[in-house]
């Protein structure tokens, strides 16, 4: 019996030392670390489109949020429409084609374009015999060898006859119609309509045979080089922004593209009932952007120097409930011991996820805690970052450290 009962103990004394023996190897377990390298070959970069870019310094805190849209000024653009109602003969451009200040763009018949320049002839004709007899009695009446009525008369009929002549000079030249070609007696039968403003066609408003009334625009040419943007900012951030701050918005519906601009002018009146104030800024660099008048932004006006570290968002990639980035390690050019010495180098492109905290997001940037120093020119995937992360958890995400 006593056998049995130290046999029991003994047992009892091995079973518990082994328990803690597994709790002293669980406690000991060291924890995972969530940095991990992947590896792309150069074709894998190229395909699937991966964009460096860097930890950048963003105002995401001090900034007024704002909405707004592109316009172009009154001054760049034109509604242009006949001076006298016509019948559409030719069309010499298309939607979307670009003109020259003075381009003819279309010509325009009317048997009153005729008319016209025959009143022209006969008054100018007129005119000649009536400038004649005003400087022959004007000579007699200096003489005193005339009568004054006569020559008063004269002379009125002279100035009434010049002020005619004035007049349709003027309306035929509106119509660009050449004088010269006129006083040859080359009559024009279709008058051009020319753009006033170098710019794009953006609308047509005529087929060839309608009839163009005066009062209704046929062609809109646009000069979307002039372009800036309105933003509304509301009566209670109104004070905080000033003529020459700078600007970052993006194109709401043109997937995000960021853009720069600073302040010019702040408009002083409401806009109707919104209380909101339209503020102008000017966009740099807006060579090659394709901007349109009247498309839609979302801005962020800085208003102080609350500067943070910030990424694109699509550079974030979140898994197992934290947020990681992929900051690139190194590029090198590896030759394989195990392949023959004549085949070519392989370049590869190494990635370190690494873990961040996340803060404030706006036009489509993130502000980043960094968890580990990095330096300062490190260069991080801006661009499919998930396939990075989809690449590294295959297999258990290659080489872990």
């Amino acid at each position: 019996m006593k056998y049995f009962n130290l046999s029991a103990l003994l047992l009892s004394l091995i079973c518990i030392g082994c328990n803690t023996k597994n709790d002293m190897k669980e406690v000991e377990k060291p924890e995972e670390s969530h940095s991990k390298i992947v590896t792309l070959t150069k074709a894998q970069y190229e395909s699937v489109g991966i964009q460096l870019g860097g930890i950048e310094l963003k105002n995401l805190r001090e900034v007024v949020k704002a909405n707004g849209y592109l316009k172009v000024p009154p001054q760049n653009q034109a509604s242009i429409s006949p001076l006298k109602g016509g019948i559409v003969k030719a069309i010499y451009i298309k939607v979307g084609d670009f003109v020259s200040a003075g381009q003819t763009l279309a010509t325009l018949e009317h048997p009153d374009f005729i008319k016209m320049q025959e009143e022209y002839l006969t008054v100018k004709s007129n005119f000649t015999f009536l400038e004649k007899e005003y400087l022959r009695q004007k000579e007699l009446n200096q003489e005193n060898a005339g009568t004054v009525k006569i020559y008063q008369q004269t002379e009125a009929n002279y100035r009434s006859e010049r002020a005619k002549l004035t007049s349709l000079e003027k309306q035929l030249n509106m119509l660009f119609v050449s004088m010269d070609e006129i006083s040859k007696g080359n009559m024009i039968a279709a008058v051009p309509i020319k753009s006033p403003i170098e710019g794009y066609v953006g609308r047509i408003n005529a087929n060839i045979g309608t009839f163009a009334q005066p009062e209704k625009p046929l062609f809109e040419v646009i000069d979307n080089r002039k372009i800036h943007v309105d933003i509304f900012v509301y009566e209670k951030d109104l004070f905080k922004v000033k003529v020459a701050q700078t600007v970052e918005f993006i194109l709401t519906n043109q997937n995000n593209k960021l853009i720069q601009g600073a302040i010019f002018s702040i408009s002083r009146a409401f806009e109707n009932e919104t209380k909101s104030v339209a503020v102008h800024a000017e966009i740099k660099n807006n060579n090659n952007l394709n901007l349109i008048h009247g498309m839609y932004v979302s801005a962020l006006i800085n208003v102080g120097e609350g500067k943070v570290s910030a990424v694109p968002q699509e550079a974030i990639v979140r898994t197992d409930g934290r947020d990681f980035i992929f900051v690139q390690t190194a590029t090198t050019k590896e030759v394989s011991k195990k392949e023959d010495s004549s085949k070519e180098d392989k370049d590869e492109f190494s990635f370190e996820m690494t873990e961040v905290k996340t803060g404030i997001t706006d036009l489509g940037f993130v502000e980043v805690t960094l968890l580990d120093q990095l330096p300062k020119d490190a260069k991080i995937a801006v661009k499919s970052t998930f396939f990075l992360l989809s690449k590294m958890k295959e297999g258990e995400g290659g080489d872990e450290h």
